[in-house]
């Protein structure tokens, strides 16, 4: 069984979602202008997998989790950006009735 690596896909999805080209999403986390279109690129194929500290930049460039980027299903891509809007009251009270069906 092969994995694929979730990154370039989400990486993708987001920044089109965010109505970005490459180059401008590069830019704005600081790469070279010169160079940010060719990494992005390599990023979103899958040549290059950017580090952590990159990902974060990305994330929050684009208004997604850090997880999101980590998320295999599209669903649970979606449920970690819905999540992530949730304060930490409305997360612990989605924490207990979750865990109400674990006990059932």
């Amino acid at each position: 069984m092969s994995f694929q690596n979730p990154i370039p896909l989400r990486l993708k999805e987001a920044r089109q979602e965010a109505k970005l080209s490459q180059k401008a999403l590069g830019v704005s986390i600081g790469m070279e202008e010169s160079s940010a279109s060719p990494r992005m690129n390599q990023y979103e194929k899958g040549k290059h997998t950017p580090d952590v500290q990159t990902l974060k930049l990305l994330a929050d460039e684009l208004g997604v989790p850090l997880n999101y980027f980590f998320c295999e299903e599209e669903s649970s891509a979606k449920l970690a950006c819905l999540i992530a809007k949730l304060s930490e009251e409305e997360r612990q009270e989605l924490i207990r009735k979750l865990s109400s069906y674990e006990e059932n």
